[in-house]
């Protein structure tokens, strides 16, 4: 992690109705209505200051309008985490919590660390994957009903659990025509999801995922690409002790679909990637951990082979073969 002294940021915490604003370095503080006028307030005064850099939490979705007016007048806008905010303010001392010194605290954090670059918004992917987190939204509702029905209940309630049942499926097949018709109309999805579905085990509901909740693949180094999944072990070490690595962090949704993705592709459909599971489990590596080694080297093929725009090769992409793959074909 590497400070940046020179960087200035504009820290947001966002709320329902309101906004509090903070441009630490140049002690400036404000805030704005939850309202068009309220966002453009808001760009003015930020260039004013010469702003071209904010940061702000995810807020259950109250950031989306921030984030879209934002990017579009060219304020590259950064979402972090709000428990990384949270752990950093306590390690400044910093105890006390309320909206202003929230923000503050979110300026400081995107000042401290390289990541507050943002990224250009592109409303065709955030309306791809707002529809992907609705479909798997009701994937997860489907299931919970299915569940609930192997269980004995009154007539009238299987009834009820029935029909929506029929209801939810019904609403899951628009929502995946939708989505598909996005990936079609828009060039460079469709080009992706080309790529990534060529994979075998990986099809459509993955590839609208990958697109939607990764669009940096094929323009990040292997590692960050298995970092942004949470699929990146971390040691736990401290002097002679050795603890036991684990995985943190990462894109929960994203990482949750490529779980269910990758656990079809490594133990039936892809041929490459069972005989890396099937032999880690013979090493007695426990399946779920096993399971989230596929993971890694899925997401770090898909990486490179975005990067290089070439469809799924098993000779080229065997994936004992992968980690000598030289510098230069492989992302920076």
């Amino acid at each position: 992690m590497m400070a940046q002294n020179d960087l200035v940021v504009a820290g947001i915490d966002v709320a329902k109705d309101k906004v509090d604003v903070c441009i630490r370095s140049l002690s400036q503080r404000r805030t704005f209505a939850s309202t068009a006028e309220g966002r453009r307030m808001l760009i003015r005064w930020l260039r004013k200051y010469k702003i071209t850099k904010a940061a702000m939490e995810a807020s259950g979705g109250y950031e989306r309008e921030w984030v879209k007016a934002l990017r579009e007048a060219d304020i590259g806008t950064l979402i972090v985490d709000p428990k990384r905010v949270r752990n950093f303010a306590r390690s400044a001392g910093q105890l006390a919590k309320n909206d202003p010194i929230d923000a503050e605290m979110i300026a400081w954090f995107a000042e401290t660390f390289i990541e507050a670059r943002g990224q250009a918004y592109d409303a065709a992917r955030e309306e791809l994957a707002q529809m992907v987190t609705a479909r798997q939204t009701l994937i997860e509702v489907r299931t919970s009903l299915h569940n609930r029905g192997e269980h004995s209940t009154p007539d009238v309630v299987q009834k009820m659990q029935s029909r929506l049942l029929k209801q939810i499926s019904l609403e899951i097949t628009k929502l995946e025509a939708a989505i598909a018709a996005l990936i079609k109309a828009t060039p460079r999805f469709a080009e992706l999801a080309e790529i990534i579905e060529s994979v075998p085990g990986l099809a459509e509901g993955t590839s609208a995922g990958l697109i939607g909740g990764m669009p940096e693949l094929g323009q990040i180094s292997n590692n960050v690409a298995a970092a942004l999944l949470g699929a990146a072990p971390y040691d736990d070490d401290s002097g002679k002790r050795r603890g036991v690595r684990h995985i943190q962090g990462g894109r929960r949704k994203v990482r949750n679909l490529f779980y269910m993705a990758c656990m079809g592709a490594a133990t039936r459909h892809n041929p490459v990637l069972k005989a890396f599971y099937d032999r880690l489990i013979a090493k007695g590596k426990e399946p779920k951990v096993a399971l989230t080694a596929c993971m890694r080297k899925l997401i770090v093929i898909l990486n490179v082979m975005i990067a290089r725009g070439e469809k799924w090769d098993a000779g080229r992409y065997e994936v004992s073969g992968l980690a000598r793959l030289p510098p230069s074909e492989c992302p920076a």
